[in-house]
């Protein structure tokens, strides 16, 4: 038997209750006060349970009485439990976007973590912003730390059809507005397509960070795909609160797991699952945050060598994420791309990535493909520069028309989505499939918050005409359940006067994936001609939370966090005073 590292009197919470004097007698008659007994936490490590549920979290409903699966786990292996709740950042409800507060739930957790008396912490989230966020905060904290996901939902019905999250809705939106399908039949398609509760079950954002997360080694084996509604999530989150505080007397923290070879692995399971676009900025910011320089050119090294082996939709024609974890899940399909992995990589299970998927099995080799029957041979992004994009944008070409793969077309520019709004449907407006339709004013300073706006729809003329895809571009995001040919996070953004502020309709606009460039075909002095023509425009706010983040917040290839938030800002902070 290997003796813990620690002993009661070395826990954090100890310097809370443990002492002998006039401020511990405060805490602990305050804990009785609840109705706890010093036989709670004598001798027991406090965990931590940051809770993202909401009622208006759908992707977090079950997280309500999940909660309770963590406290009996954490109680059974001789931890006292205490429940925090974080801020909830719903997906589908919060406006202008997520992106806008997936910091501030960052600092939200930091500051949970440090400022109450516990010695490890259980993360509980699983849309799109909370694993990031969670991970940002709880990596700045320092204290052991697991992630539990919420799980994807079921799968979507509609006549016998299988519907997926996001995907379906973007598709049978483009048949409604072509007259091919009826109101009754749209609202059907609303009701039928989200029929539980848990996270979007394509491999959207949600699913490319809880399973980035995986292969980082912040939550155990398999843990990123289990269905939110199987049982044997249930049993998960036991096993979620029993490990944590094996962790704690450990002092396994998350320094000792997120090496910079952590992060290289959780890139090369992104590419192999086909991922969204959005793991990009999320996995930057989450390695800065833990000291690592990770950036665009590490995704691109990882694009060249890592195949699409996830069989999943919107990369793959069938799949969900329940075929995707009943197929052998996230180990079976790192155990197809060991050879691109760091194996002796530490993971929260105390043992190594290579530990861990030893014994993985795919029981369905058309979900989990290997390496040389992939559904596309590079990975699943891929990272294009230019004069237009000096500092990178982002395409995916495992979801997009291959013709689109090498174009060369004009552009046809929208300043702000309300004025794209107002044109796309216009019969009259001057568009072919071969334009190149560009959305700026929307990256982190302008969207505000980088809304997932770049999924811009095809012009209704066009649809009408059987059209499904059309380059795109824009300094937004687009949410990862998306396809097509949308060129994304296009750095430095418009609303700072990045070269695509300059851009003018009817300049032609050429992209060549395989070389990964993309340029503006306009003279070098014509380009400086019009930068001493453009102007700043009025700050999007003037107080409050949106002041300090547009005065803090980077630019997407450098992960979108806030400078004094990244580690390499300063020194760690210290632990409270206690007096």
């Amino acid at each position: 038997m290997v003796m813990p590292k620690k002993t009661y009197n070395q826990l954090r919470s100890a310097r809370w209750f443990a002492p002998d004097d006039l401020r511990s007698f405060g805490h602990r008659s305050r804990m009785m006060q609840m109705g706890y007994g010093r036989a709670d936490w004598e001798g027991r490590p406090i965990i931590g349970i940051l809770n993202t549920w909401s009622d208006l979290q759908p992707c977090h409903m079950h997280f309500k009485t999940r909660v309770d699966d963590v406290k009996r786990g954490v109680l059974q292996a001789g931890g006292f439990p205490v429940e925090l709740p974080a801020l909830s950042l719903s997906e589908s409800n919060v406006k202008p976007t997520t992106m806008l507060y997936r910091n501030m739930l960052a600092m939200d957790t930091e500051e949970l973590i440090r400022s109450h008396p516990v010695d490890g912490v259980i993360l509980m989230g699983g849309c799109d912003k909370t694993g990031p966020a969670l991970l940002l905060g709880a990596t700045s904290a320092g204290l052991p730390a697991i992630f539990l996901p919420a799980g994807p939902m079921l799968r979507g019905n509609w006549q016998g059809k299988i519907l997926g999250s996001g995907s379906d809705g973007w598709k049978y939106w483009d048949e409604r507005r072509a007259g091919n399908i009826s109101e009754e039949e749209w609202n059907a398609i609303e009701s039928g397509i989200a029929r539980s509760h848990g996270t979007c079950m394509t491999m959207g954002t949600a699913s490319t960070m809880t399973a980035i997360i995986e292969a980082i080694g912040m939550s155990l084996p398999n843990a990123s795909a289990t269905p939110a509604t199987d049982a044997n999530h249930v049993r998960m989150s036991t096993e979620c609160g029993r490990r944590i505080v094996e962790m704690v007397w450990d002092d396994l923290t998350p320094d000792q797991i997120q090496k910079r070879e952590a992060f290289e692995n959780g890139i090369a399971v992104a590419m192999a699952m086909g991922c969204s676009t959005n793991a990009i900025i999320h996995l930057i910011a989450q390695a800065r945050r833990a000291g690592h320089d990770i950036g665009l050119d590490d995704f691109e090294k990882a694009s060249r060598k890592v195949p699409v082996i996830a069989n999943v939709r919107p990369s793959g024609e069938v799949y969900l994420m329940e075929d995707f974890y009943y197929a052998g899940g996230l180990p079976a399909l790192m155990k197809n791309i060991k050879d691109k992995l760091h194996l002796d990589c530490m993971t929260v299970t105390g043992k190594t990535v290579g530990e861990n998927i030893a014994d993985a099995e795919v029981f369905n080799d058309d979900v989990i493909r290997s390496v040389d029957k992939a559904i596309y041979q590079e990975g699943a992004l891929a990272v294009l520069k230019g004069n237009i994009a000096p500092d990178g944008c982002v395409i995916k070409p495992s979801a997009c028309a291959t013709k689109y793969l090498k174009h060369t077309g004009p552009a046809l520019v929208f300043d702000s989505y309300p004025e794209m709004k107002a044109a796309i449907d216009r019969d009259d407006l001057d568009v072919t499939e071969d334009h190149i339709l560009i959305l700026r004013n929307a990256g982190p300073q302008g969207g505000p918050g980088m809304p997932e706006w770049g999924m811009l729809p095809i012009p209704k003329k066009l649809v009408e005409q059987g059209v499904r895809d059309m380059l795109r571009m824009s300094d937004a995001r687009m949410s990862g359940t998306s396809y097509g040919a949308c060129i994304l996070h296009v750095s430095p953004e418009s609303y700072i006067g990045g070269p695509l502020a300059l851009v003018r309709s009817g300049d032609m606009i050429s992209v060549d994936v395989d070389a990964r460039t993309i340029n503006l075909e306009v003279s070098n002095t014509e380009m400086e001609r019009r930068k001493a023509a453009w102007r700043v425009p009025k700050p999007r706010y003037q107080r409050g939370y949106g002041w300090m983040f547009s005065k803090h917040i980077k630019q997407a290839n450098e992960g979108c966090d806030f400078d004094f938030l990244e580690t390499s800002y300063g020194a760690p902070v210290s632990e409270p005073d206690i007096y």
